[in-house]
């Protein structure tokens, strides 16, 4: 009990540093391990390829979406390794030095700052564009909004 409720506490905390209302946050306890080796039969699990800007929904082995990307720059790489999506937002403000995007689309924050979102400054997928995040096409991240719960596994890797 107290794990989960540190985990809705620090998901509050993150919502308030984005400027997002509570209210609009789904929050997951970190009860379970999100470095878990093999995934569970039929478990819903999402992995990015860096080295090819690609997306790939997984439910268990078998792959239920792909679709192209961008991710972070040289100069803002996208973190690589195992995380869970923490937080949903069906729109958020995001900004930081050069950039203020107001109503981005189907935020799922995995780490940190770090999201899966929907884009719709640029229409460049399958190359690195991003201050970090994983830009989908606004249609993918609706895709996969609705598919993938808080809790979803995040993987990427070179």
């Amino acid at each position: 009990m107290r794990r989960l409720i540190t985990a809705i506490v620090l998901a509050l905390t993150i919502a308030a540093n984005l400027g997002v209302p509570p209210a609009d946050a789904a929050v997951w306890s970190v009860g379970e391990q999100a470095n878990q080796a093999v995934p569970a039969y039929g478990e819903k699990w999402i992995e990015v390829v860096l080295s090819q800007q690609l997306l790939l929904a997984h439910e268990g082995e078998r792959v239920v979406y792909r679709t192209l990307v961008s991710t972070g720059t040289a100069s803002h790489p996208t973190v690589r390794g195992t995380f869970r999506i923490y937080v949903k937002y069906r729109r958020a403000l995001m900004q930081g030095p050069g950039y203020y995007l107001p109503n981005v689309p189907y935020v799922m924050y995995f780490y940190r700052g770090y999201g899966l979102h929907g884009t719709y400054w640029h229409n460049n997928f399958g190359h690195p564009m991003s201050h970090g995040c994983v830009n989908l096409k606004t249609a993918a991240a609706a895709w996969l909004y609705n598919w993938a719960p808080v809790g979803t596994k995040v993987v990427v890797r070179r």
